[in-house]
């Protein structure tokens, strides 16, 4: 698909509200996809070009955390190196998958995603240094395999995921969960935008564009102090997926 005018109308603003609202509350992703969608990409191209845009923002966003020192590398690299594994088998298996069989899984799994990232979840505000590194780090590497298959393969609530999981399995508290999720998404990111990259799927002008509005979105949300951002983000990403049944249902 070559997009046209009307494609950057439809993504660019969609995606830079996706920007403001991961920015204060999280959950930009499952605004981003939709706006590909909404727009008329095809799946395989609407996943692929989301990567790109949303790579830049997680590279912004884990550049600062490293710059301060909240990324703890020591368990950061073998979590990596997984990361890596899983999304590039998620992102391969992703190309195989036929485009209408692709369609509906989309179609059944952002509504069941957005559920399970807007629910109030309990996370570790503080815990104790793990008393066994190695198996803290393990079970945390063995999240990001699994969580990196689900990034290259699809992508939105990645980060949520991520941060949840190393809470309540591995133990860690927000502080390592969310370093360390920073490190783990943007490897993901990375990984399966070059797979996608290579299989010919990314619109690069749309997804470069959809990129300086996604940061955009970003700092404008970062500079607003909303204690309550699950409030606002919950009625906007509802909003969104309405858009997006109303396409599939041939409404507009």
């Amino acid at each position: 698909m070559t997009p046209t005018l009307t494609t950057f109308a439809i993504v660019c603003p969609l995606v830079l509200l996706a920007g403001f609202v991961d920015a204060i509350g999280g959950g930009g992703g499952l605004i981003s996809l939709p706006a590909y969608l909404i727009a008329g990409l095809p799946p395989h191209q609407a996943i692929a070009t989301n990567k790109l845009s949303s790579t830049c923002g997680t590279g912004v966003t884990a550049v600062r955390f490293a710059r301060q020192g909240l990324i703890p590398w020591r368990m950061a690299i073998p979590c990596v190196a997984a990361a890596l594994l899983g999304a590039f088998c998620g992102a391969r298996l992703s190309l195989l998958v036929d485009s209408a069989v692709l369609s509906k899984v989309l179609y059944v799994v952002l509504p069941v995603t957005a559920v399970l990232v807007l629910r109030k979840n309990t996370l570790r505000e503080e815990a104790p240094p793990p008393e066994n590194v190695k198996k803290t780090t393990a079970v945390a590497a063995a999240i990001s395999l699994a969580v990196g298959v689900y990034d290259g393969f699809y992508g939105p609530g990645t980060g949520t995921f991520l941060i949840i999981l190393f809470s309540l399995l591995a133990k860690l508290d927000v502080r390592a969960s969310n370093g360390l999720c920073k490190a783990v998404n943007l490897t993901t990111n990375v990984t399966s935008l070059l797979v996608f990259l290579r299989g010919g799927q990314v619109l690069i002008a749309l997804g470069l564009a959809a990129a300086v509005c996604n940061m955009l979105g970003n700092w404008l949300g970062a500079g607003m102090a909303i204690k309550s951002g699950v409030k606002i983000t919950r009625p906007i990403i509802i909003f969104v997926l309405l858009l997006l049944l109303l396409r599939v249902a041939g409404v507009y």
